[in-house]
C-alpha cells in the first residue's frame, strides 16, 4: 500500500523555493544594475527610464537592446550605431555600457 501525499508539506516545500527564486531575481537585478553603472542615478531617473522601456512595443527596437544585452553578458564591445532603431533611450545610455578597468591596468601599480 502506497504511503499517502502530505500535500501541505509539499506545499511548504514550494513556497520557500518560490521565496528563494524571488529573493535571487531581486539580487541579480541589484547586480545588473550595478554593473551597467546605472546605480549612480537618481532612483525616480531610473524607475521612469525602465518605465518607458516597458511600454516600447517596437520588435525592431527590443531586439537591438537584446543584442546589446547580449553582447554586455559576453563581454564583447557592441558597435553603436545611430540610427532609427537606436532610439534617444540607447544612445543617452551609451557611457553606462562602458566597463571600469580591471585592477591589474590601473596606473602605479608595480
Amino acid at each position: 500500500m502506497r504511503k499517502p501525499r502530505n500535500y501541505d508539506e509539499d506545499l511548504k516545500v514550494l513556497t520557500a523555493k518560490a521565496r528563494q527564486l524571488k529573493a535571487r531575481k531581486q539580487s541579480q537585478l541589484g547586480e545588473l544594475v550595478e554593473a551597467t553603472g546605472a546605480d549612480a542615478m537618481p532612483i525616480e531617473e531610473l524607475a521612469g527610464a525602465l518605465l518607458s522601456i516597458a511600454a516600447i512595443t517596437d520588435s525592431q527596437q527590443r531586439e537591438g537592446w537584446r543584442k546589446r544585452g547580449a553582447a554586455f553578458f559576453s563581454g564583447e564591445r557592441p558597435e553603436h550605431t545611430p540610427g532609427p532603431s537606436t532610439g534617444d533611450n540607447a544612445r543617452s545610455a551609451a557611457p553606462h555600457d562602458q566597463r571600469p578597468p580591471s585592477p591589474g591596468s590601473a596606473t602605479g601599480a608595480p
